[in-house]
């Protein structure tokens, strides 16, 4: 049931997960994402080939004429002392960029480490210009004032929001200071409260993934919330739900998910809510089963789902649309169900992801982890990939949808 044959991006992305936990080892990864050990391997050494192709066609080169071997020797010896340095210096610069303006943070490193390293080996090494780096500071006289003022606006904004029990935000505590004679202005207030950490109480306000088109054809309901399958390939339930990024952000999620084993089939993820977003999992879970012909996939009525071109993308595929109920999560509970599950699990309870790289990176292991290694209790405490292995009769075929 595991894919043969993988995508160009699922094998980047496979890549760079693994590069990015140094603790874990390729037969880790391999296993949460499903894929053959070796397989993984042979990914990894392919990008570490095109990561070393530079390198190596400048040595194919050779000594230069007349030089020598004890030349080039010395020559890679102090090559390999410029990496070294320039590795230390990365590691020193990651410390600063944990938080704040990134920018700000980098002509900082440069300003406490000049004297060491040089002010233009410094902004080569984390890609900053020495323009620019001289020129922050020589605004520092200035920047010290304005950051003087907003540490002593930051007080006065922290006893308004001590005194109102922490629950005011910036345009109540903007108005607490207009009546103490303090004419300010609230963007500024609000700059400075994120700048300090002061927040006010505020309930998080629902992202809406579900817009019907009033004017849209409408699919019958051909499963009635039985959401259960007596093969793979059979029935099929999608939806769209949001990753918050940051502040303010968000990237958008669409599954198809089998209701025989609770495969999650195919899905697909960007910083849009397109139908080009749910047809794409569409694509994704004809890939991985070879076929969808006739097949249901049920959904509810977003504009996504009720389009022209989805429906055409499921005439093509084969697939019998089913629609649930206008504003009935019910009717599509298997979907939210799993929805909620990867939010809860991801985020960890964390209000949201640091970057889009991080979300996107936490998303990829974790919806390969569910298909392959978390145990799903509907399935007798299974996997999916699992279930469908132990369910289905020998050889291990997909039946199509009667």
């Amino acid at each position: 049931m595991v894919m043969k044959h993988y995508p160009a991006e699922f094998k980047a992305d496979a890549v760079v997960l693994y590069r990015s936990r140094p603790g874990a080892t390729i037969a880790q990864i391999a296993d949460d994402l499903g894929v053959n050990r070796e397989t993984l391997r042979s990914w990894v050494r392919a990008d570490d080939q095109c990561r070393g192709a530079a390198g190596s066609a400048a040595s194919a080169a050779g000594p230069q004429a007349g030089g020598s071997v004890e030349d080039e020797n010395a020559a890679l010896r102090r090559r390999i002392r410029e990496l070294e340095e320039e590795r230390d210096i990365l590691r020193k610069a990651a410390r600063y960029f944990a938080g704040g303006d990134a920018l700000v943070n980098r002509f900082q490193f440069v300003a406490d480490h000049q004297q060491r390293y040089g002010v233009k080996r410094l902004c080569q090494i984390i890609g900053v210009s020495r323009s620019s780096y001289y020129y922050w500071r020589s605004a520092a006289a200035a920047r010290a004032a304005r950051d003087a003022a907003d540490a002593a606006l930051a007080g006065r904004i922290r006893a308004v929001h001590t005194a109102h029990d922490g629950t005011y935000g910036a345009p109540r505590i903007t108005a607490e200071l207009h009546d103490a004679g303090l004419r300010i202005n609230r963007k500024r207030v609000a700059r400075v409260m994120r700048r300090f950490g002061v927040q006010g109480l505020r309930l998080r306000r629902r992202v809406r993934t579900t817009v019907p088109d009033p004017a849209a054809a409408k699919a019958p309901d051909l499963i009635g919330r039985d959401f259960t399958a007596g093969q793979p390939n059979q029935r099929y339930v999608g939806n769209i739900t949001y990753l918050p990024v940051g502040d303010r952000g968000f990237l958008y999620l669409a599954t198809v998910i089998d209701m025989h084993s609770r495969r999650l089939a195919g899905w697909a993820i960007a910083d849009h809510m397109r139908t080009d977003l749910v047809i794409d999992a569409l694509h994704a879970a004809q890939r991985t089963r070879g076929s969808l012909h006739g097949a249901i996939m049920h959904t509810d009525h977003g504009a996504q789902y009720t389009s022209r071109a989805f429906a055409e993308a499921c005439t093509t595929a084969g697939v019998r649309q089913s629609m649930s109920a206008v504003g009935s999560s019910a009717d599509n509970a298997a979907a939210e169900s799993f929805n909620a599950t990867f939010k809860r699990e991801t985020l960890q309870g964390r209000r949201a992801f640091t970057d889009e790289r991080e979300a996107r990176l936490t998303a990829f292991r974790w919806l390969h982890r569910y298909n392959t290694i978390r145990r799903h209790s509907r399935l007798g405490q299974q996997p999916p990939i699992t279930y469908e292995k132990n369910t289905l009769p020998a050889p291990a075929t997909l039946a199509p949808a009667a």
